[in-house]
């Protein structure tokens, strides 16, 4: 159900209003348990900020975004798709990739700055907020090859990734880095809310088959990013976040679509 993978087709019919209604529905438990998960996740995140340890608030934004990809698959192999789940869903996402990582960002470096530290946070949590909700209303009616911003989960990780990285390799923030993260809350923030395509990978399909060097392939690649997770998973989404400006440059753009075309007779 997250922004990372397919929101059901359609919404469920308004259900009877009432206790006894509500209570006879009930929710899904197992997709419901990875939201929780991912609203866990930013939870935590903010937690460990708060008693400094970035490293391990960062590493927890990468869980909930893990959790994130995996809900709405579960949801969709299940068929246990349900209102409740995708507004759930949008709620975690906002508390896991718009306020964790706004508030790590802001602990870690950003508040040397004063004024100008919050205010790039609020901008990078209100990108968040705003590419929520237009992501939710205008699921039916744009391309779904791409995503009309750069999606949350991936400008969460971009900010969690500088964390990770720069801790792991021991390097203590200073006015050099409060100034770039500035920029990079901000460019993440602006870049969500943008109309800038990027690919978003729906279009690969996993059911069918392939040759076996693509799991040889991928086993490699797994294993050179477990080499060094922190630098190579940073440097990664950073080269995701800046593909949608290659895009752009190419002349590629979000097409609208219509969610009920028009019938017409043979």
């Amino acid at each position: 159900m997250g922004e990372l993978g397919d929101f059901e087709e359609g919404r469920p019919e308004v259900a009877p209003r009432g206790i006894g209604a509500l209570r006879r529905r009930g929710i899904y438990l197992l997709p419901n348990l990875f939201t929780t998960g991912v609203l866990f996740g930013g939870f935590f995140a903010i937690v460990q900020a708060m008693n400094g340890r970035y490293e391990v608030a960062a590493v927890a934004i990468y869980i909930a975004m893990v959790l994130d990809g995996l809900d709405g698959r579960v949801a969709r192999w299940t068929h246990t798709q349900s209102e409740f789940g995708a507004e759930y869903d949008s709620l975690a996402d906002m508390v896991a990739f718009g306020a964790a990582p706004a508030l790590v960002a802001y602990e870690w470096a950003l508040k040397d700055l004063g004024k100008l530290g919050w205010i790039a946070a609020f901008v990078y949590c209100a990108g968040t907020a705003i590419r929520l909700a237009r992501f939710n209303t205008n699921i039916d009616v744009v391309d779904k090859r791409f995503f009309q911003g750069l999606p949350c989960p991936a400008a969460a990780a971009v900010v969690a990734g500088l964390v990770w990285v720069l801790s792991d390799y021991d390097i203590r923030p200073g006015d050099w880095l409060a100034g770039a993260t500035w920029v990079v809350s901000v460019f993440l923030g602006v870049t969500m809310v943008s109309n800038v395509p990027f690919y978003s990978f729906k279009d690969i399909n996993f059911k069918k088959r392939v040759p076996l060097w693509v799991i040889l392939a991928s086993v490699v690649g797994i294993s050179v990013v477990a080499s060094k997770p922190s630098l190579l998973m940073f440097l990664l989404f950073v080269a995701y976040a800046c593909s949608g400006y290659v895009l752009w440059g190419m002349g590629t753009r979000v097409r609208k679509v219509d969610p009920d075309p028009p019938f017409l007779p043979d």
